[in-house]
């Protein structure tokens, strides 16, 4: 991991298209903005994790051919 410290106003680029930038520290809060083309999804980790679970759970489900089927007649 690299660590780098940075002062309210001061940036870190990423790549050439995604720019975080430290817009306030509140006690032991910081609150970043995140600068990235629309095609880059940005989420908070939780909200990720919870996602790639989601998915894992989705694979996992069997689909047959009449479960298809009442899907698309509803």
């Amino acid at each position: 991991m690299l660590a780098l410290s940075r002062k309210i106003g001061e940036s870190i680029i990423i790549g050439n298209d995604i720019e975080l930038t430290i817009l306030e520290v509140k006690g032991d809060q910081v609150k970043v903005g995140i600068s990235a083309p629309k095609s880059v999804p940005v989420y908070r980790k939780e909200i990720y994790l919870q996602i790639q679970e989601s998915n894992k759970e989705a694979a996992k489900s069997e689909i047959t051919v009449e479960g298809l089927k009442n899907l698309f007649h509803k």
